[in-house]
């Protein structure tokens, strides 16, 4: 796996960085969250873990940010000496998908790595292929007619949930609890800047066989000349 940690503690940062290189991990290590997410913006994790503590950023306010900005697929490790109930619980509720307590011991490390590896290869999703379309939310790719085109996090995560259901038609609240959770701060303009986009980048007016049709008032759905032609005939 690639995995990328953020450690201010220079000797703990070391022996992370020795336990994974190891156990023939790919290590990215940092000292700063500033630093993590960073890198976390322009390469792609298998997993993150990060401490709670630190110079800069807290733990809860980057994995807020991963979450807002880079999703859930990519999971999080939470190592701290933070060990109450109430603040495992707050970093799980924030979006870990797991918390370690201080000092960390090697192979319960490894074994929890191996536990998120396995889930990780379960729920991975297919490449969609649409066409002119690919869509590779894995790593986080997206192509138009053979050609990447660069798009944010939450571009590529509502392109890969509209063309997963072609022809549905979604409300722009539907939209926003999917791809931004239901308790997002935002709103729907938030949807209709998002879609006006994708038309833009991805080219969702007809040209490569597939449009971005809006409905006055209500939401969004994407459609074929196979689904239009198919509901005309009904």
């Amino acid at each position: 796996m690639h995995i990328a940690f953020v450690e201010d503690d220079e000797d703990q940062n070391d022996v992370l960085k020795l336990w994974l290189s190891s156990a023939n991990h790919e290590v990215d290590a940092f000292t700063t969250g500033r630093g993590l997410m960073e890198a976390a913006g322009q390469k792609v994790y298998d997993l993150l873990i990060i401490d709670w503590l630190l110079p800069d950023y807290n733990g809860g306010q980057i994995i807020e940010w991963i979450r807002e900005n880079l999703g859930w697929e990519i999971p999080i490790i939470v190592a701290t000496v933070r060990d109450t109930e109430e603040d495992i619980v707050a970093g799980l509720r924030v979006g870990a998908d797991d918390y370690l307590v201080k000092p960390l011991k090697q192979f319960e490390l490894l074994a929890r790595i191996e536990t998120i590896a396995r889930r990780r290869k379960v729920r991975r999703q297919e490449v969609i292929r649409a066409g002119a379309y690919e869509i590779d939310t894995e790593r986080r790719m997206l192509r138009v007619d053979g050609q990447v085109v660069e798009v944010t996090q939450k571009e590529l995560d509502l392109a890969h949930y509209l063309f997963s259901n072609p022809g549905k038609l979604f409300s722009r609240n539907h939209l926003l609890d999917k791809i931004w959770g239901i308790n997002a701060a935002i709103d729907t303009r938030t949807v209709d800047t998002h879609i006006s986009r994708l038309r833009r980048k991805l080219k969702l007016n007809g040209e490569f066989g597939w449009q971005m049709a809006p409905v006055y008032g209500y939401g969004y759905r994407l459609e074929s000349p196979e689904i239009a032609n198919s509901e005309a005939k009904t």
